[in-house]
């Protein structure tokens, strides 16, 4: 990909090439880092890159780098010029991120000093994602006492280029979009950057890499979500800004059809499954999946039980049709059956509760991970935020697969995303957005029978978790006193299901995912 960009980008008569941070590698290698072979075959393979190019202009690449002093971490978080068939200059992170899903003081040393790059007559600094991220005047609190554009600036650089693998989250592009005009704007030169895209494991990266000018303005932006070459002139501050939609529906969308493509690619799955329950969150899982893979590629497992509604079955079924993918019909009763024959005896004299509802979504979560062994298909599981966060799932049951494609969508999301889609063409059927959210798992069952309405659930769940606010914090906002106590007790406890769940696919500020560090265990 890095070669073909650039053969692409030298044809246009540009004076310098740059990747993302870490491009080389794929952000982030995470304990990759450790493993020596690794970064030996990935200094192996730069030296191979800058001979394939030897006739084109200089390149920057992103890539670890062996740090040669006998104190501190073994690497650097490096952009490495490649010129004229030769491995080259080497140009370090300063601010090594160690908050939400960010690790890297656990593999990297940070660098100290000022990094000039002179290239077409520019002196041009030279920083990595992280370094433009601590400006005092954009931020009420920094993070980091130093701030490496600051110190480049002041060194005479006469523009500033970063290297970055910024991970996706909903309306961050627009942050991000203000800080560097900012930045441009207060320091009188242009600022570029490029971004990362593509998906690892829970992070998604959106692109949309962009050039400012002096005055602040974009004069350059990349596409969002897909793999691009943009070409930006720093001097004559001239570029083109690609067009976008920042809505939060449809960043959300693109963001998890790309998270699905990426991972089945990348994990080399050519198919996927789901279990199609005739409700709002499996249908959203379907039509991205649908969108992701291909409708060709998806199969609807439809598993229905006694309590199953004709409703919900005849709305898997609209929903397959509309959007082209494959059914497999698998109903569950006489399975019931047979689990309610073998633990009659241990079983007698005591009421049916929870235990049996579990069963139901264990056999289907069985039967999913059956199809998925057989036919080799990646199983997409279902659930999402709202139910994650209260322990609304089941372990070994829904919770089954090996990608949680919605788990960082709350409820409400979830339909404000569902009814976007639908404005492109058929897909979800109007009776699933419209009819009461159910699990199905016993007679005339409904979500709201044991949890708040989802808009106020949501609310609460959005303030504690995203906003890491307490009990007494959300009260003093005016919700019902048992309410949050109930809702962040539920949040508590089903911590233990957390840690056996599939990545989840990262669209919020705090996902369930590599940025979640809470005990199971814990005293309050």
């Amino acid at each position: 990909m890095i070669v073909r960009a650039a053969r692409a980008a030298r044809e246009q008569n540009v004076d310098l090439m740059a990747t993302p941070e870490l491009a080389l590698m794929g952000y982030l290698p995470r304990d990759l880092l450790m493993n020596q072979g690794f970064v030996r075959r990935s200094s192996e393979k730069l030296a191979a890159i800058a001979k394939e190019l030897k006739d084109g202009p200089p390149l920057l690449v992103g890539v670890a780098t062996p740090n040669p002093g006998d104190v501190g971490r073994p690497l650097f978080n490096s952009a490495v010029l490649v010129q004229g068939g030769q491995v080259g200059q080497a140009f370090h992170k300063s601010l090594l991120p160690t908050y939400d899903v960010f690790d890297e003081d656990r593999y990297f040393e940070p660098y100290h000093g000022v990094q000039i790059l002179e290239i077409a007559g520019t002196k041009l600094g030279i920083s990595i994602c992280e370094d433009v991220w601590n400006d005092r005047d954009f931020w009420e609190r920094r993070r980091y006492h130093k701030d490496p554009i600051a110190e480049l600036t002041q060194a005479g650089a006469q523009a500033i280029l970063n290297l970055s693998a910024s991970p996706f989250t909903v309306s961050k592009q627009q942050l991000r979009e203000n800080m560097l005009g900012h930045m441009a704007q207060k320091y009188g030169v242009p600022v570029a950057i490029v971004n990362q895209v593509g998906a690892n494991d829970d992070l998604i990266f959106d692109g949309r890499s962009g050039a400012y000018a002096p005055d602040g303005r974009i004069f350059a932006r990349a596409r969002g979500f897909e793999e691009d070459v943009l070409v930006a002139d720093l001097g004559a501050c001239t570029g083109t800004v690609a067009e976008d939609d920042f809505t939060p529906e449809a960043e959300i969308w693109n963001a998890l059809v790309l998270g699905v493509r990426d991972y089945a690619r990348k994990t080399r799955f050519r198919s996927v499954l789901l279990g199609l329950s005739g409700g709002i969150d499996s249908a959203l899982t379907a039509a991205i999946a649908a969108d992701a893979m291909g409708p060709e590629n998806v199969l609807g497992v439809m598993m229905p039980s006694v309590y199953s509604s004709q409703g919900s079955v005849d709305d898997s079924v609209d929903l397959a049709k509309n959007l082209g993918i494959r059914t497999m019909l698998l109903p569950i009763g006489g399975i019931m059956q047979t689990y309610e024959g073998v633990l009659a005896e241990p079983f007698a004299g005591l009421k049916a509760d929870v235990t049996e509802e579990n069963i139901q979504s264990r056999i289907r979560g069985n039967l999913l991970m059956a199809v998925s062994n057989k036919f080799g298909s990646l199983l997409l599981t279902t659930g999402n935020k709202s139910e994650m966060s209260v322990g609304y799932c089941t372990l070994y049951g829904d919770m089954n697969g090996g990608l949680a494609v919605i788990a960082d969508l709350p409820k409400m999301m979830v339909y404000r995303v569902s009814r976007w889609r639908n404005r492109r063409g058929p897909g979800i059927p109007e009776s699933t957005l419209t009819k009461a959210p159910s699990a199905e798992l016993r007679p005339n069952q409904t979500d709201q029978d044991s949890l708040p309405p989802y808009d106020v659930l949501d609310e609460i769940l959005e303030l504690h978790v995203e906003q890491c606010m307490s009990a007494e914090e959300i009260i003093a906002r005016g919700y019902d006193e048992a309410t949050v106590r109930r809702v962040l007790k539920l949040v508590r406890i089903a911590e233990f299901k957390r840690k056996q769940a599939a990545p989840v696919l990262k669209v919020t500020s705090r996902a369930f995912g590599t940025g979640w560090r809470m005990p199971i265990v814990r005293q309050e």
